[in-house]
């Protein structure tokens, strides 16, 4: 009964958190995602009453948002056209580079901030200047994707202090990043905003009209022989299981390995969700090769990835264990203020020297996105240029493919961590400060010059 209980107290949590929102026009305006207002009414009422009521309600609440982060990251891809490289290249490159710096950028702040102050001063743990990138950058799927790492080094409330990050992430990209399309719009910056006061009721309550609800996706397949919904579940669990096998082979790649390369611990201790992202393509490449994509539907993948992360973020919310914040508070708010600085100074500096054109569009996007979730980055979006005439929209789109691989929550955010762990902060700040000038390098000697010409 522990698993239905926990399950329906998760279920009611979203539908409160949806039914607080529609209600209360403050947190429309902030345009905060009901799975967070839901967890933080569970975090609120664990913490308060918890006590006089079975555990029974929350006890898996720990377990689920490791699980569901794989399915999240295998959904990435399943169902969409793979398309050439070189024609997407031209587009993404500068949105790839700008959103490469924010990124190890994320690294080079929090590592130096803790290496300098935090840790001679709190005596934090030496990988605490990791939660910024895993916090911001990566978010709620990308901490619950690394637990597994976190307990394997006994640093398990790692897990709590970077949902912390993860939540204080998303509630400050949303707000701070409709101050920037407020600033944009008196600079002069944006022309195509559409402000909330210019938002329709059902716009901002977040409920479709009945005439205008548009489809969550097409089945493929008839309902007598499998239900279709079920068939693209079955279709994400085979993706999974190609990460996992990926997984195992890593294990034994670390059995055979020389003695330095197992004492970094990177192989044994990776996660399984960005393994999954490559499950998903690897999935993809081979139903395209067969000529069977036409049975996966990429709307119906979308919502179950959706529907996934939103069971995940209300999870990892009201799940935080406030005591292991409350005694790391001033740490982490000085990272907190730290990596929301940094963010600002990319938008409000790097973005337009980087881009030639729609640079607020582009770099608004990237804000949210190394804050929160693609998602936040989206809505954000969506409001500085709601009608997509500019280049934003697809350039943003186009750069995940590069960049979801490897950071918030791809290889390097996977290995960043134990790096920190087993070879100290100086190491990894020395590869994320190298990585930087490379991609500085890269944008001066090469995008700037094929701007020019």
């Amino acid at each position: 009964m522990t698993a239905v209980m926990s399950f329906c107290g998760l279920c009611l949590l979203l539908v409160l958190g949806k039914a607080v929102r529609t209600a209360v026009p403050l947190l429309q305006r902030l345009y905060l995602p009901a799975s967070v207002i839901g967890g933080l009414i569970g975090l609120v009422w664990i913490n308060t009453f918890g006590k006089n009521f079975s555990s029974d309600w929350y006890a898996s609440w720990n377990d689920v948002p490791g699980f569901l982060i794989n399915i999240v990251f295998a959904s990435l891809f399943i169902g969409s056209a793979l398309p050439r490289l070189r024609e997407i290249w031209g587009l993404a490159a500068p949105q790839l580079c700008y959103g490469q710096l924010i990124a190890w950028g994320q690294y080079v702040v929090g590592l130096a901030l803790a290496g300098l102050v935090l840790i001679p001063l709190f005596h934090v743990d030496r990988a605490f200047g990791t939660l910024l990138e895993i916090g911001f950058e990566g978010g709620h799927g990308t901490v619950a994707g690394l637990s597994a790492t976190f307990d394997h080094f006994n640093w398990s409330r790692g897990r709590d202090l970077g949902y912390t990050m993860a939540t204080a992430g998303m509630v400050l990209g949303i707000v701070i990043g409709m101050a920037l399309i407020n600033l944009a719009v008196r600079r002069g910056w944006v022309k195509n905003v559409r402000l909330f006061s210019e938002q329709k009721a059902y716009e901002r309550r977040g409920i479709y009209p009945r005439h205008a609800q548009p489809p969550a996706g097409k089945q493929t397949v008839f309902s007598d022989s499998i239900d279709s919904l079920a068939f693209h579940v079955a279709v994400l669990g085979i993706a999974v299981l190609i990460g996992y096998g990926l997984k195992e082979l890593l294990f034994l790649l670390n059995q055979v390995s020389p003695e330095g390369v197992q004492k970094l611990k990177v192989l044994e201790s990776f996660p399984l969700f960005p393994l999954c992202l490559i499950g998903g393509l690897i999935l993809q490449k081979l139903l395209v090769t067969v000529r069977l994509d036409v049975i996966v539907d990429h709307g119906q993948i979308q919502r179950l990835g959706g529907a996934a992360l939103d069971f995940l973020v209300v999870a990892a919310v009201a799940s935080i264990q406030l005591d292991f914040v409350a005694a790391n508070w001033l740490p982490l708010l000085l990272l907190i203020l730290a990596g929301t600085l940094w963010n600002v100074f990319c938008v409000l500096f790097l973005a337009p020297r980087l881009f030639r054109e729609a640079w607020f569009e582009r770099s608004i996007a990237e804000f949210g996105q190394s804050m929160g979730v693609t998602a936040t980055g989206l809505l954000l979006l969506r409001t500085a240029d709601p009608e997509s005439r500019t280049v934003a929209a697809s350039a943003f789109g186009y750069k995940q493919l590069f960049h979801e691989p490897f950071m918030g929550g791809g290889i390097w955010t996977s290995m960043a961590l134990p790096l920190v762990i087993t070879q100290g902060n100086l190491f990894v700040w020395l590869i994320s400060a190298g990585m930087m000038l490379l991609w500085l390098v890269f944008w001066f000697l090469v995008l700037r010059r094929r701007q020019n010409g």
